[in-house]
């Protein structure tokens, strides 16, 4: 029992992570019609500044949480104005450039942090455990799995219930339409870029409290993304959410039970789900 339970713990917690990844790409790829494979390399800069504020300069965790969104939003802001509103509904052009921002960030990254390994890095104040029957949790995984929730409740909220939400989701369908009624749709898909890249960053610092942070990591991260949302269905919170868990939990209990299959056991779920739903679960109808 405790072990089935401590593997479950651990893949919802790795599960969000891998949520928080992948929610502000899966909007920014179905809800506004942009593939921004330079996702993974927003949370590895974020990750990088984050690390730079909390231990470098031993701030408040949290504070470098907040740094490393911001940076991650900014610098996903300056791509998103400077080059990809050149490039709407061109999808291949839009997969080269962002692909080409991937080696670019990286290079930065070794350029300003060097090539090494950064280990993880936490809140003194959440750094523990909690006892559960014959086990004991990390704390960090605890207040990991709260925030994913509260991130995810929002991002639906925003999404399905708000003026903004409404608008992106009209104007990506027929933006043609929405700026004849007078609607500036520029500033919104600037706020909801803003808004996805700096969840990537923030995500980027939350994550290092289980992930190491070097520079191929953005790589590693953007195919656990790519998965993510295949699973889930694109352009959905909910698929997002449902998709990071799932994965969370076939890769933690695939490393627990088949360790020499560990490797593939998320690609075989995507496998899967592709044959019998190729829109992924709770894919974004069009």
């Amino acid at each position: 029992m405790d072990f089935f339970l401590s593997n479950l713990l651990n893949g919802i917690s790795y599960g969000m992570i891998l949520f928080l990844i992948a929610a502000g790409m899966s909007i920014v790829m179905g809800v506004m019609g942009i593939t921004n494979l330079a996702h993974g390399a927003l949370y590895m800069v974020g990750a990088y500044v984050g690390w730079t504020v909390a231990v470098k300069l031993g701030l408040d965790f949290w504070l470098a949480a907040v740094a490393g969104g911001i940076a991650g939003g900014l610098i996903g802001l300056l791509m998103e104005r400077v080059f990809l509103k050149q490039l709407y509904k061109q999808v291949n052009e839009q997969v080269l450039l962002t692909y080409g921002f991937v080696y670019i960030l990286t290079n930065i990254c070794i350029w300003i942090w060097g090539g090494r390994y950064r280990l993880q890095f936490t809140a003194p104040y959440i750094f523990g455990s909690v006892d559960l029957g014959d086990f004991s949790f990390p704390l960090t995984r605890i207040v990991i799995t709260g925030l994913g929730f509260i991130i995810a409740a929002s991002l639906w909220y925003l999404q399905n219930k708000t003026r903004i939400g409404a608008i992106v989701r009209a104007g990506m369908d027929d933006k043609e339409m929405i700026q004849g009624l007078g609607i500036n749709l520029n500033v919104v898909v600037m706020l909801v870029f803003f808004i996805a890249s700096f969840i990537a960053g923030f995500a980027g610092v939350i994550g290092a409290q289980l992930l190491s942070t070097y520079p191929g990591i953005g790589l590693d991260v953007l195919l656990q993304a790519l998965v993510v949302i295949i699973v889930g269905g694109v352009g959905s919170i909910q698929g997002a959410l449902l998709g990071g868990l799932l994965i969370g939990l076939i890769d933690t209990f695939g490393k627990a039970l088949f360790p020499g299959l560990a490797m593939f056991t998320i690609y075989l779920a995507m496998i899967v789900v592709l044959l019998f739903k190729p829109s992924g679960l709770l894919g974004r109808k069009v």
